[in-house]
């Protein structure tokens, strides 16, 4: 499993300019070019355009189905949400113990490149 923080802007371009300037490198971009993947060498920093600038979402890339991933939430105690096919592959969702959201996803970047 890949850590990826999902980082929301206004202004995608000039974010993923900054984090150029920092180091990091321009992966897969989405055709729109609302989704831009910045790759690192212990996981991944994704920047996506939406209303809510400056927020930062915790999510994890993984090969595993997600199913899987539900089943083994669920024997720990925790409740996830349901598998979803999104325009990027599939996701799942679940509250971490402080109640915020944690987003585990299946990326199939033919989809979206």
């Amino acid at each position: 499993m890949r850590v990826l923080p999902i980082r929301y802007s206004s202004d995608v371009e000039a974010m993923t300019r900054f984090y150029e300037a920092l180091g990091l490198r321009v992966g897969s971009v989405s055709r729109p070019g609302g989704w831009v993947e910045l790759p690192a060498d212990g996981g991944m920093l994704a920047v996506h355009r939406g209303d809510d600038a400056g927020r930062c979402e915790l999510a994890f890339e993984t090969d595993e189905p997600l199913e899987d991933v539900a089943a083994r939430l669920r024997a720990a105690g925790y409740e996830p949400g349901p598998v979803i096919d999104e325009g990027f592959g599939r996701s799942l969702r679940v509250r971490d113990p402080d109640g915020v959201w944690v987003q585990i996803n299946t990326y199939e970047r033919e989809l979206y490149t």
